[in-house]
């Protein structure tokens, strides 16, 4: 009798024990916009468009003035924040579109870890939601790389609504408009315009809308469907500690605003910008509704939310705003690689600061880690930034960071910044920025200050050097 009641004793212990570290473990959202500008949110200075849920993150938390993702586009973005590592030290360096993203070999390679797997094998249940872009042939499906559940899209795309395109307003590209000119033309609610010189990707070929494994039919509006999967994903693992990386698609082309948002923005006379503003407001309502999911399921105080873009927004295609950057989606300069970031978690982080020293996205896996329990792999480059939220550190968390896509190329070293966007051709010359004394990269001192030029130079150099070149 004595040793049945020790050894119940032991398995109580044990299950206590559990108990306990489950209950210190946060759940963790990641709320991933596509192609969001830096200047496009109520808390990044817009008036415009009203973003109250997503600016309501940065009001009761903190909101980071000089963030930054690992490249300029969408894939190599996601995969640097998803391994917590600069993505072309493993080969992942461009931007698979179309076709591409069913080539074999081209994904994030099945060896590099990833936030979900670390997190799962801390006890947590992983989802993804949304836009996956890391590979479309079947050995890179989220599932093989830690995600318990999936609903979205493998491509760079998917419309918001399919043809016949009900209930939407609808934008497309075209070579030629009805008649053989250019310019726009509008019927009813679908308007074609040449203003960027191609047609529109093919983005839902061969690109189902996939639930686990399976191709589904979705009848909602995208952003809703999305929103209504984690709200029902928050729901089924509230009592546990969970994952989730909500990865919109919104505000990325095709360009499909929902009718009754439009109506809201019919004081936009540019039919262009009003679309986008209407497909910026549901995202903003979607964010709203997660919030709300998380605040009744009373798990504020146990859930760390996190709002970023993927990468800067292309002005030309969409009208995002990117000020007071120069450049965009694509580019080297600050307007491409720096992005709206903020996070919140409910009695831990105070609300409403600020915090302007540098981080970068890849961040997110190495603050995660820690969250959950688990032991920081070596060969990351992401920094926990807890101790320098909770003031238990100073400084930044990056003196430097390194970028490089084909010919284009850029450091940040404290607050100088190299850029080459034409790095292997004959005319190639590099730039030099002071960001500190010059945000819009305007006064290029590559001239003026030799010395600094060079040293950075060397610098990149010799980070290239640890890099491998592109899988794909």
């Amino acid at each position: 009798m004595y040793s049945i009641k020790l050894l119940s004793l032991f398995f109580f212990s044990i299950i206590f024990t559990v108990l306990v570290q489950a209950a210190d473990q946060p759940n963790i959202i990641i709320l991933m916009a596509d192609d969001l500008g830096y200047g496009e949110l109520g808390c990044q200075g817009n008036p415009q468009i009203p973003t109250p849920h997503i600016d309501s993150i940065a009001n009761a938390g903190i909101r980071f003035t000089q963030a930054y993702v690992t490249a300029p586009n969408c894939s190599p973005s996601r995969a640097g924040l998803l391994t917590g590592k600069i993505p072309t030290r493993f080969g992942y360096e461009f931007n698979p579109i179309g076709a591409r993203n069913e080539d074999l070999g081209t994904g994030l390679p099945p060896k590099e870890q990833t936030i979900a797997e670390l997190l799962h094998d801390q006890g947590y249940t992983t989802g993804l939601i949304g836009k996956w872009h890391l590979g479309g042939a079947a050995d890179y499906h989220p599932f093989r790389h830690g995600f318990d559940e999936f609903f979205g899209f493998v491509h760079e795309g998917h419309y918001f609504v399919p043809p016949p395109y009900q209930g939407v307003t609808t934008m497309l590209r075209r070579k030629t408009i009805p008649g053989g000119g250019k310019g726009r033309w509008i019927s009813n609610h679908l308007i074609y315009s040449t203003h960027m010189g191609h047609n529109e990707p093919d983005y839902d070929a061969n690109n189902p809308i996939i639930r686990g494994g399976q191709p589904v039919v979705e009848t909602e509006y995208l952003t809703d469907a999305f929103t209504r999967e984690a709200v029902s994903f928050i729901d089924r693992h509230s009592d546990k500690p969970f994952f989730l990386y909500l990865a919109y698609n919104a505000v990325h082309s095709p360009l499909q605003g929902k009718l009754k948002d439009m109506q809201r923005f019919k004081h936009i006379e540019d039919i262009h910008r009003r679309i986008f503003a209407a497909m910026l407001v549901s995202l903003d309502e979607s964010v709203g509704t997660i919030l709300k999911q998380v605040k009744d399921a009373q798990l504020d105080k146990k859930t760390l939310v996190i709002f970023l873009s993927d990468n800067g927004g292309p002005t030309r295609e969409l009208t995002s705003s990117n000020l007071p950057l120069r450049g965009g989606k694509g580019t080297m300069y600050e307007g491409g690689l720096r992005i709206p970031f903020m996070m919140r978690w409910t009695g831990t982080l105070k609300p409403n600061q600020t915090f302007h020293r540098s981080v970068s996205s890849m961040d997110l896996f190495s603050t995660s880690a820690v969250l959950a329990g688990a032991a920081l792999p070596e060969n990351i480059d992401g920094r926990n930034l807890m101790p320098y939220l909770l003031n238990e550190k100073t400084g930044s968390p990056h003196e430097e960071l390194f970028w490089r896509q084909g010919n284009k190329a850029a450091l940040r070293s404290g607050d100088w910044k190299i850029v080459n966007m034409h790095r292997n051709h004959k005319s190639s010359t590099w730039e030099l920025f002071n960001i500190a004394n010059d945000l819009v990269e305007e006064r290029n001192l590559a001239t003026q200050e030799k010395e600094k030029l060079n040293e950075l130079q060397a610098r990149w150099n010799e980070l290239n050097s640890q890099m491998k070149p592109s899988l794909f």
